[in-house]
């Protein structure tokens, strides 16, 4: 009875706590609960499940009793790294009550019951059973519509949160500039300003309900090799200017309360023990308020393997000084925190601050007084039609048509259609990396929409796999070919994780000898840029037929497309589409919806030509090949044409006349460059500094107008930070990087 006394009064004391009162709590705090605010430990293993029947692990018992946890990260992820299934895993409403028995659990039974935050995976849709699963962000950044993206957010932190979630991490501002990493897919791209913007309306349509997580600090998309993790060799002028203005833009106009450190270094430290990045730039210059994580077993990786450290404890204590306020994975800060203060690496002070943020976090979103959700929502509400819908529209804006002679969209001379290749029928490959196992029935293939639409007799025959040469039927691809009036031949990659994969304690895959589709993804990083398996045998004996061919690419990252640049009629890029790629795919073919995706990221010719994003100075020709990527950033196709005209600046406004001149309504995104003629730091080609996308119905004319700041205008270096040089600038507007018309202005 005296201790359910003292439960009592705690919990009254926390629930009517204001952020005044916080650090009394904290005062009251012992060392063991102060380390427990700020360590956050994988939870998939913290509960078992048996029918109906749902229960809490003696593991995590029992850390509650001697270490109290202040956050716990993937309690609900499913896939094959947790070994959750659709079947073993929890759907919704099953999340909701688990989630609540647990919060209930750190309410009551702990001595000052401070309520949990439960971090949950969020790159392109919650990664759990039963939720919606939207393009990858490759995919997202090709859509270049901001207003889309943050429905896309709002939908994404509302699931999470009827489940009983309060953090989602994403969305992954890295700028991604070598596609031999394996982590292109997750990002937008290789421009700071297109994925500062994008990312920005992710951020604020899930802070509607969620806090949202920035990945990756910092210059993770750049490592030396395309080696996940590897050393990323940039200066600090290109820093600021290239690899941080992203993230900036999340902090400053999106509001973003928790940022993840990446698990590179720049120039030799690692970014969890970077006080510079962490302090310097992100709370004194940004003004960043919130909570900053180590991504997982990031901070022993600073003894384990960066080697920056001499022993756990020491790696703890540079993370903390650094700036590091939560442990994913908790191995170091819930370990040996305490040593670390024992021997003089920290002090009490720095472990408060970080205490500090965590609480008043919590207290802003309101768990001291509603530390629970609402179970009954949670069935009803994740996962719903109008969500798939959404998921559907951003995979018809993010496709990208890159070569079109004619064929498409498909006329009624098409009356029979094969439907070839590795990725034509297959769910998970058109997925992505962190998606969680799905039900059959709520994935649309290639095949699958095309079948739906009903628009021709659909033949159907896989040909081959990604990477698997055993696995091939040519002669079947090619005789299903041969008796069609065109042919859909549908290659590229796949992050689909599979059961035998093995996974290093990060949840990154390892790359081993079994030969799975898996070719990108975490921990899949390249050599080589081209097909893998018989797929461009498969394409060479298809293109041979002398049939009309659209290719579409279904990829993680920039691949080989030369062949099919080539020899394709028309060639298409869906990325990873998500859950209703095949429906997509189906109304571009036959021209309900008219693409205007745009490249987030230029297509390189060859690996020998990396890196080739577009803002870098021209440079001249290789003895092999030209200099120039295959397809530049902000390449896209669609059906119809738009005209530009009428260039004018008045001041810093600059406005333009666009007309719908060809034979459909559609979509065009109008980009807008500038260039510094000349500047103190080498300037570079042209910088995108502004982009709206527009509807316009046949013959229709608009007059769009962007206004540029200081900012768009100014050079960074390290002595002065951001300023304007005064002089001259050419502003260039078009339909991308290469399709512009520019005007010299001074300034």
């Amino acid at each position: 009875m005296r201790r359910l006394t003292v439960l009592l009064l705690a919990v009254t004391f926390v629930a009517c706590s204001k952020p005044d009162k916080i650090d009394e709590l904290i005062s009251q705090m012992t060392l063991e609960e102060k380390c427990g605010q700020l360590t956050c430990p994988i939870g998939f293993n913290y509960y078992g499940k048996d029918g109906d029947s749902l229960w809490l692990s003696d593991d995590f018992v029992k850390l509650m009793d001697t270490m109290p946890l202040g956050s716990c990260w993937a309690v609900l992820r499913a896939d094959p790294w947790s070994r959750k299934t659709v079947e073993t895993g929890l759907h919704p409403a099953e999340s909701a009550r688990l989630l609540n028995r647990m919060q209930r659990h750190a309410v009551e039974h702990t001595r000052f019951g401070i309520p949990m935050f439960f971090c949950e995976e969020t790159p392109h849709g919650h990664m759990a059973v039963g939720t919606t699963v939207f393009p990858t962000g490759i995919g997202q950044a090709s859509t270049w519509n901001p207003e889309l993206l943050e429905q896309m957010g709002e939908v994404m932190g509302r699931e999470i949160r009827l489940q009983g979630a309060h953090i989602g991490y994403g969305p992954v501002l890295d700028i991604a500039r070598d596609p031999r990493w394996s982590r292109v897919e997750e990002t937008m791209g290789e421009d700071p300003y297109l994925s500062g913007v994008l990312g920005t309306a992710v951020v604020k349509g899930m802070q509607r309900h969620v806090y949202a997580t920035l990945k990756h600090l910092a210059a993770y998309g750049i490592p030396q090799g395309g080696h996940n993790a590897a050393n990323a060799e940039v200066g600090q002028n290109h820093l600021m200017t290239d690899y941080l203005p992203s993230f900036e833009r999340a902090i400053r106009e999106g509001g973003a309360q928790t940022v993840m450190t990446a698990y590179n270094t720049i120039d030799g430290v690692p970014c969890s023990a970077n006080t510079w990045l962490l302090q310097t730039v992100l709370r004194q210059s940004w003004g960043f308020k919130g909570v900053v994580f180590a991504d997982l077993n990031a901070v022993n990786a600073l003894y384990a393997t960066q080697h920056v450290a001499a022993d756990p404890a020491e790696a703890a204590a540079l993370a903390l000084k650094a700036g590091v306020d939560i442990d994913l994975g908790g191995y170091n800060y819930g370990g040996f925190l305490k040593e670390a203060l024992r021997r003089g690496l920290v002090t009490e002070a720095d472990i408060d601050r970080s205490v500090r943020r965590v609480l008043q976090l919590k207290y802003d979103l309101g768990l001291f007084e509603n530390p629970y959700v609402d179970e009954t929502l949670a069935e009803t509400e994740v996962g719903t039609s109008e969500s798939a819908q959404l998921a559907k529209q951003v995979a018809l804006e993010s496709v990208v048509l890159l070569k079109n002679n004619g064929i498409l969209p498909f006329g009624d001379a098409i009356k029979k259609v094969a439907v070839i290749g590795p990725n034509a029928d297959n769910q998970y490959n058109q997925l992505g990396d962190y998606t969680a196992p799905q039900d059959p029935d709520g994935v649309v293939t290639m095949l699958e929409g095309i079948r739906q639409k009903g628009r021709a007799e659909v033949l159907y025959a896989q040909g081959c796999s990604i990477r698997d040469e055993q696995d091939a039927d040519l002669e079947a691809a090619v005789k299903a070919a041969r008796s069609a009036d065109a042919v859909v031949l549908v290659v590229g990659g796949s992050s689909a994780r599979d059961f035998k994969t093995s996974y290093e304690d990060t949840g990154a895959a390892i790359v081993d000898e079994h030969v799975s589709d898996m070719d990108c993804g975490e921990g899949y990083d390249r050599s080589t840029l081209k097909l893998l398996g018989r797929q461009e045998e498969l394409m060479q004996r298809i293109y041979a037929l002398g049939k009309p061919v659209v290719t579409v690419y279904i990829q993680g990252r920039p691949l080989d497309m030369n062949l099919a640049a080539e020899h394709s009629d028309a060639l298409l890029t869906l990325w990873y589409p998500g859950m209703e790629g095949g429906s997509a795919l189906a109304d571009i073919l036959w021209g309900d919806y008219n693409p205007a995706g745009r490249l987030p990221i230029s297509v390189p010719r060859s690996v020998g030509q990396l890196p080739v994003y577009y803002s870098q100075p021209a440079m001249g020709d290789y003895v092999e090949e030209s200099a120039q990527p295959l397809y530049p950033f902000g390449y896209g196709l669609s059906y119809t044409k738009i005209e530009y005209a009428d260039l004018q600046i008045d001041g810093m406004e600059v406005s333009c006349k666009v007309t719908n001149v060809g034979p459909s309504d559609g979509d065009e995104v109008v980009q807008l460059y500038v260039r510094d003629e000349v500047a103190s730091i080498a300037p570079a080609s042209r910088l995108l500094k502004g982009f709206q996308r527009i509807h316009l119905n046949q013959g229709q004319s608009t007059q769009i107008k962007f206004q540029l700041t200081e900012r768009d205008l100014s050079v960074y270096d390290a002595q002065n930070g951001w300023r304007v040089e005064p002089g001259a600038f050419t502003v260039m507007v078009g339909g991308g990087s290469e399709w512009i018309t520019g005007r010299l202005f001074q300034h």
